[in-house]
């Protein structure tokens, strides 16, 4: 009884679902203060971390320009596990799309890399435009829903876009960060799993407030070696939407 309960145990934490995280401090900023900005590997829902290296990129996109703010995280360790910080006083008007492109992390147990390209969305000063920019990251999801100022319950839409294109079908696996102590039912509870239409749209209503992560999940054109072999990357479009 005690191998099969371990089993168990085992096999539900291998199969939660591995979240890139870029948490604002706020998705609406009406003032100078100065803002800080987390970047996280790991269960949103059951709040556990995993290693997280430098990112290869962080930074935003404004005014169809991306700005590189990689340099200025500052690290920072969370129960002993690698995160990263960025705090800012922003300036100017606008939409400000911040985005990571994080290393990927190999994952022994799918015998897969992991790479999620993650995104969220900043409104500053009450711009409201800007944020349906589809800025050209590799793997990324255009919301069709202004992604901020959400109330608990609002259709949140989306486009699940792969190198320029739709993807047609595409899995989404969507969790809340659940630092509110809430349990759920079911394991199947945690990650809620939806499918994008044939255009590569898709859309969700997020029943309580607090933020929400989708990842649109794809198998990338490249691997990466490892040990004398190639692995496959997963490749997320990471979304981070807040409601309230």
């Amino acid at each position: 009884m005690k191998i099969i309960l371990i089993s168990l145990v085992f096999l539900t934490s291998v199969l939660n679902a591995h979240f890139q995280v870029i948490l604002p401090q706020n998705d609406v900023v009406t003032n100078s203060k100065k803002q800080k900005i987390e970047l996280k590997f790991m269960h949103p829902f059951e709040q556990t971390y995993m290693q997280m290296k430098k990112p290869n990129y962080f930074g935003y996109f404004l005014d169809d320009k991306k700005v590189n703010l990689t340099d200025k995280l500052k690290s920072k360790k969370i129960k002993g596990v690698q995160t990263w910080n960025y705090e800012t006083k922003f300036k100017e008007m606008g939409d400000y799309i911040f985005f990571v492109d994080p290393v990927p992390y190999f994952e022994p147990s799918e015998g897969k890399f992991i790479r999620h390209i993650t995104k969220t969305v900043i409104d500053v000063y009450n711009a409201s435009e800007g944020w349906d920019s589809k800025i050209g990251l590799k793997a990324e999801i255009v919301p069709l829903t202004r992604p901020y100022s959400l109330y608990t319950g609002n259709l949140f839409s989306g486009i699940v876009y792969y190198k320029g294109q739709p993807v047609p079908y595409a899995k989404i696996e969507i969790e809340f960060y659940n630092n509110t102590g809430k349990l759920a039912p079911t394991d199947n509870h945690i990650t809620q799993v939806i499918k994008a239409d044939k255009n590569g749209i898709f859309h969700y209503a997020m029943p309580f407030k607090g933020w929400w992560g989708f990842a649109a999940l794809m198998e990338d054109d490249k691997t990466i070696k490892k040990d004398g072999k190639d692995y496959p990357i997963e490749l997320g479009a990471v979304i981070w939407v807040k409601t309230y």
